[in-house]
Order: structure tokens, then sequence, then C-alpha cells
């Protein structure tokens, strides 16, 4: 028993992996073409890839947002754990890196799952809604620029059934939310999210350190 969150060192990093990961070889090949790139760091952690798994799965989810794609691990990871005739919306504005991602969803043969909308993703969800898609949506996952997660959270909810899950990444921030030294705008944005959704009655919630940090809210019915 604890009362506290273990903190990690890299030996139990390890461990943890050696002993829950069940990363497929396409995405394993996709996060190391990734990590040779600048931006790597944006590329979610595979045991967090797979813990987005475990969720669209357990939902029996069918129909699925993304909200920042880059190089495709997460999407990949999602349409895997997604039916046949299951379908996930993935909203970026980068062609150059979700040509990276397009070519490794048609190697894992989800590409016909995934609907890629290259434009702001506020676009893309007023789209949705204003065509009816409101409350249909299982599953959410939100990982792009930080000044704009309030408002796709927003959009988001509208877009999610009752008792849908919507997943939020970085939260954490490396530790810099908690920091009052660090004032920066990407910082103080996840605060104001952070304190959004504390204060949202319409979700359950938990805010879990995997990754940089991860909310998983509820909608609540």
């Amino acid at each position: 028993m604890s009362q506290s969150t273990l903190s990690l060192t890299p030996a139990l990093h390890r461990y943890l992996l050696e002993h829950s990961l069940r990363e497929p070889p396409v995405l394993a090949r996709l996060r190391s073409v990734t990590s040779a790139l600048p931006q790597a760091n944006m590329q979610v952690a595979p045991e967090q890839g797979q813990f987005l798994q475990l969720l669209v799965r357990m939902l029996g989810a069918r129909r699925c947002l993304e909200i920042g794609t880059f190089t495709g691990y997460s999407s990949l990871a999602v349409a895997l754990a997604l039916p046949g005739d299951g379908q996930l919306v993935a909203c970026d504005v980068s062609a150059e890196w979700t040509q990276v991602a397009r070519q490794f969803w048609r190697e894992a043969g989800v590409d016909s799952r995934i609907d890629l909308r290259l434009q702001p993703a506020l676009r893309t969800l007023d789209e949705l809604l204003a065509d009816g898609h409101a409350s249909s949506f299982d599953f959410a996952f939100i990982d792009a620029d930080k000044p704009g997660y309030c408002a796709y959270y927003g959009k988001v909810l509208e877009l999610l059934r009752p008792g849908g899950v919507v997943c939020v990444d970085n939260v954490l921030w490396d530790g810099a939310v908690a920091d009052p030294a660090v004032s920066d705008a990407n910082t103080q944005a996840l605060r104001a999210f952070n304190d959004l959704v504390h204060r949202d009655e319409r979700v359950d919630l938990s805010m879990v350190p995997i990754g940089d940090g991860l909310t998983v809210l509820r909608k609540r019915g």
C-alpha cells in the first residue's frame, strides 16, 4: 500500500516496460523513425499509447477524435484498437509530419479507419458539430497546442456521447505547472486548463502520472 504516487527511477521504468508493454512492431518502427526528428519529444510514450488502446477497447469505441496527430503514433495505436468499421477523425495542420503518419497507417492496414483533416482543429470540430455529430463520439485524445486546450475541450465535450472519455496529454508539463517561478504561455495555458476541468461538474476525472501527465475525463450522462 502507498499513500502517494511512486517516483519512477530509470531502472523501475525499464521494469514497467518489460512487464507491461506489448508494442506491435509497426508502432515500434514508427517510434524509431520519429526519434530521429528534432521534434521527437512531441510523440507520446509507448506505455501511454498502450493505455489509450486499453481505454478504447474497454469502451468498445467505434468513433474517436484526435486533436494533434504529429507523426501518428497515438492515432495508429487507437486505430489498431478499433473494429474494422471504426473511425478516427484526426486533426492536424502539418502535411509534413502527417505524411509520416500516413505511411505507417497504410503499412498497418488501418488507413481506411482514419479521416485526417489538415486544417485548424477548431474548424474541424465546428464542422462536425454543424453536420449533426454532437454526442456521437466515444473517445477523444487532445495533444496539440497548449493555448488551445480549453477551446478544444469545450468543443470535444459537445461531440462526446454521455459516458464517453477524453484524454488530455501534457497536463503536468515536466513539473512546470507546479513551479510558481515558471510563467510562460504554455505553462499558464495548462494551469488554466487543469483548473477548468477540476471545476467542471459535467465530467468525472483523474489526472494520471503517465508520460508527461494525462488527464482522463468521463462525460457524465
